[in-house]
C-alpha cells in the first residue's frame, strides 16, 4: 500500500528534509510565517491545549543577545541566518482552555490546577507543536535548523518570563551553500514497531 501524499511531497517534507547549517540572506517574511502557523495550528495536543508559544527574533539587537546563549558551534549559523524562532512551552496554556476545549469548561482547574501538572503538560504538547512547526517550515519550502544546544535558562531570562519553558531555537530560511551534513542512519522498522 502507498501513502496518499504524492511523492515530492513525502520527499519535501521528510526524505530529503534536513537540518540545515547555512542559508542564503533571503528574507523569511511575517506572511510565510503566518502561513506556516494558520497550517501546524491544527496538529493534535492533549484537549486542544496548544501551549507551544513562537518568539520570532529579527531585530539585530535581539539576535546579537541570543547568539551569546548558544553553544560555540551553532553561533555562526544563527547569528546569520535569515530568521530565528525560540519556541517555548506555555505553562498557563489552561488559561485559553475555556476557548480551546469549550465542550469541558471544567478542564481548566479539574485537570491542570497544579503547576507542575501543567509543565508536564505543556513540555510533551509544546513539544509534538514543535515538530509540526519544523515541518510546516518545509512545506513553506524553507529549511529548519533546530538546536537544542545552548543555554536555555539564559535564553528564559533573556526573552521569556517564568510561565514559559524554552524547547528550542530554530533557524529558518533558504539552504546556502554546504549547507547539509550527510544524512545520519535511521532505525529499521523491525526495531522500532513491536506488535503485542
Amino acid at each position: 500500500m502507498s501513502l496518499v501524499l504524492d511523492s515530492a511531497a513525502q520527499d519535501l517534507l521528510f526524505r530529503e528534509a534536513r537540518t540545515a547549517n547555512t542559508f542564503t540572506d533571503e528574507p523569511v517574511t511575517d506572511e510565510q510565517v503566518r502561513a506556516i502557523y494558520e497550517l501546524v495550528k491544527y496538529g493534535p495536543t492533549s484537549m486542544n491545549q496548544s501551549p507551544l508559544r513562537v518568539t520570532l527574533v529579527r531585530s539585530p539587537e535581539a539576535r546579537e543577545r541570543l547568539v551569546q546563549h548558544m553553544a560555540e558551534g551553532n553561533r555562526p549559523k544563527t547569528a546569520v541566518a535569515p530568521l530565528v524562532a525560540i519556541l517555548s512551552a506555555d505553562n498557563e496554556f489552561h488559561e485559553e482552555l475555556p476557548q480551546l476545549f469549550p465542550h469541558f469548561p471544567q478542564a481548566k482547574d479539574a485537570f491542570f490546577g497544579e503547576r507542575p501538572v501543567r509543565e508536564a503538560s505543556a513540555a510533551l504538547n509544546a513539544a509534538l507543536q514543535a515538530a509540526y512547526f519544523i515541518i510546516g517550515v518545509r512545506a513553506a519550502g524553507l529549511a529548519a535548523g533546530p538546536m537544542t544546544g545552548c543555554d536555555m535558562e539564559g535564553i528564559r531570562k533573556e526573552f521569556l518570563d517564568g510561565d514559559h519553558t524554552p524547547l528550542m531555537v530554530v533557524n529558518i530560511g533558504r539552504p546556502g551553500p554546504d549547507a547539509w551534513f550527510p544524512r545520519s542512519p535511521r532505525l529499521n522498522y523491525d526495531q522500532v514497531v513491536t506488535t503485542v
